[in-house]
């Protein structure tokens, strides 16, 4: 069976969470008419479903494979790969002005959902080609333009982002690949990169590698870092100087090649300036942040097949009988610990598709000079790829759990949501980086005015599930993770010891994603009741929205409080034993 997301719920968060109508009505996003919006999931829903799921498991068994280095994907692929090219998919979110099709990056993240819960490691390619023209969009010159982007966005050609070195990961001004200016404006790369997505393969006529290096005289640190376009063809049609020299053997995600790139073996690997020299942290970043909006939503994509997998298994698996009822074996979904299991998928997968749903529509009204969109897009970014990412992971393993031992055997496809799943918390900064960034940064931009706006409508949606008579249960369970989180987040901001601060991020930030889960499907629910109260829309649709949010309200709300202590602790009990004893 294949599992992609589901187009209604897709399209109810779009329109109630990430404001579809109020995007379209801008300029910038007017093509995306509901026709239009119905049109690109129906037929993204078809290729996620009939050409990327069927190779989900091929992908898997065979791997990516390097020889003479030369990386070949497994049966299907290029073939797969050609169909979403000819489909025009690649440009989607686009501005027209590149030869996109100019639509939010809202819409385009509901496709790329499709195609990551169908297969995740295919969809890596599409997402990393996504940044790369953003990047080059944003940075580069009218001439690496008008040279790259057009097939770039045509799908024809893939893009790379090249940062981590072996002595480089998370420090990224450690790096040590050189950049030497030569005399036609170009310049020569040396260096090598490893973790590098996509990297190499044989689906594309060209890929396009974005590429972090230090010029002769550039400082240390990221001040000192420039990015450069490293095609793996020149324009001329001569293979650059450049190479993949090892593909690593992964957990999970095995038909996306991880490549070790070798730059300038032969001192001859051309590059091409995007920027100014020592901007390309900044360039780059412009990417990075794409990739972190699509990075959480890998746990959303993730989390929603593993748990139609696991609910396609327990409405057809007769076992032992209702505890406390009768003698005769029942489907385990009948029994309640499994509904809860169940519940627990739905309802935290529904949660994250919003929060990465209202993301992605606040960097396109930051994209439309909308600065308040701008910072929500900030704020947002780190608890989208942290707590997102985490969800998958948790997801997965609890649809695993349903299985029970035939979930830990690979033959019933539950292993591989978890195994693909567990990379996400950790590549485009681990999600112990989101939590030191959002704390560290994104809570004290703009003096905090933006964490405030955000508590300020999440109490507005409390006030307005007090006023309805059928929703006021869900107030006070709202009410109470906002109290929580709103004291967690002062605490922050007042404390003095940066290591007590480092200490409480990781678990403030999941504090943060419970809370606006919470809050997210409360507005859900509160259009749903408006729908059922109109005899508007599915009528079942519509009620589950409303159990989904008050299952989480109930069950999943009360954490927030819990994670007041581990938050506001400090970091004493954390270094109380030393680092001798520890390793003892």
């Amino acid at each position: 069976m294949t599992y992609t997301a589901p187009t209604a719920e897709q399209r109810f968060v779009l329109d109630v969470i990430a404001d579809l109508p109020g995007l379209a009505a801008r300029p910038h996003y007017a093509n995306a008419t509901p026709d239009m919006v119905d049109a690109i999931l129906a037929e993204s829903g078809k290729l996620a479903t009939n050409v990327f799921a069927p190779l989900n498991a091929v992908g898997d068994r065979t791997h990516a494979k390097l020889a003479d280095g030369v990386v070949t994907l497994p049966p299907g692929f290029a073939d797969a790969y050609k169909l979403y090219i000819d489909g025009g998919w690649a440009g989607l979110g686009v501005a027209e002005v590149h030869g996109g099709q100019g639509l939010p990056f809202a819409v385009n993240v509901a496709v790329q959902e499709q195609l990551t819960s169908a297969n995740m490691a295919f969809a890596l390619c599409m997402m990393l080609s996504q940044g790369a023209i953003e990047a080059l969009a944003a940075h580069a010159s009218p001439e690496l333009q008008d040279r790259y982007l057009a097939k770039l966005v045509s799908g024809e050609w893939t893009g790379t982002m090249n940062l981590t070195e072996p002595s480089a990961g998370s420090d990224v001004g450690a790096l040590k690949s050189r950049a030497e200016p030569h005399a036609d404006g170009s310049y020569r790369i040396k260096g090598t990169k490893i973790y590098i997505t996509w990297g190499e393969h044989d689906a594309a006529a060209n890929i396009v590698h974005l590429v972090l290096a230090r010029l002769p005289d550039a400082p240390p640190g990221t001040k000192g870092i420039s990015l450069f376009l490293c095609p793996k063809f020149l324009p001329d049609g001569a293979r650059n100087d450049l190479k993949c020299v090892g593909i690593e053997h992964k957990l999970g995600i095995h038909a996306s090649p991880t490549c070790t790139m070798s730059f300038g073996d032969n001192d001859a690997c051309v590059g091409y300036l995007v920027g100014a020299e020592g901007s390309g942290m900044r360039a780059m970043f412009t990417m990075m942040n794409n990739a972190r909006v699509q990075v959480g939503l890998q746990g959303v994509a993730i989390a929603e097949a593993a748990t139609q997998h696991a609910l396609a298994y327990a409405r057809q698996r007769v076992q032992s009988a209702k505890f406390g009822g009768g003698r005769d074996a029942v489907r385990i979904i009948e029994h309640a610990d499994v509904r809860r299991t169940l519940m627990t998928c739905r309802a935290l997968t529904e949660a994250t598709r919003a929060l990465v749903y209202l993301n992605a529509a606040a960097v396109d009204r930051a994209h439309a000079g909308d600065a308040a969109g701008a910072g929500l897009a900030d704020l947002l970014t780190p608890i989208s790829k942290g707590w997102a990412t985490d969800v998958g992971v948790e997801v997965a393993s609890l649809a695993l759990q349903v299985f029970g031992g035939m979930g830990y055997v690979e033959e019933t496809g539950a292993a591989q949501f978890l195994r693909d799943a567990r990379i996400a918390p950790i590549y485009e900064g681990t999600n112990g980086i989101q939590a030191l960034d959002l704390v560290g940064r994104k809570l004290g931009a703009d003096g905090g005015a933006h964490w405030q706006e955000v508590f300020a409508q999440v109490r507005d949606t409390v006030h307005d599930l007090t006023a309805s008579p059928d929703l006021a249960g869900l107030a006070p369970w709202l009410e109470d993770a906002l109290a929580a989180t709103k004291a967690a987040t002062l605490w922050l901001a007042g404390a003095n010891n940066p290591d007590d601060v480092a200490a409480g991020a990781t678990p403030y930030l999941r504090m943060m994603g419970l809370t606006l889960g919470g809050w997210l499907l409360a507005k859900q629910a509160l259009a749903a009741q408006q729908g059922l109260a109109a005899g508007t829309g599915d009528p079942a649709f519509l009620a589950a929205k409303i159990a989904t949010a008050r299952f989480y309200a109930e069950q999943l709300l009360p954490q927030v409080g819990a994670l007041s202590g581990p938050v506001t602790r400090g970091a004493a009990s954390l270094y109380a034993i030393s680092e001798e004893d520890l390793a003892a």
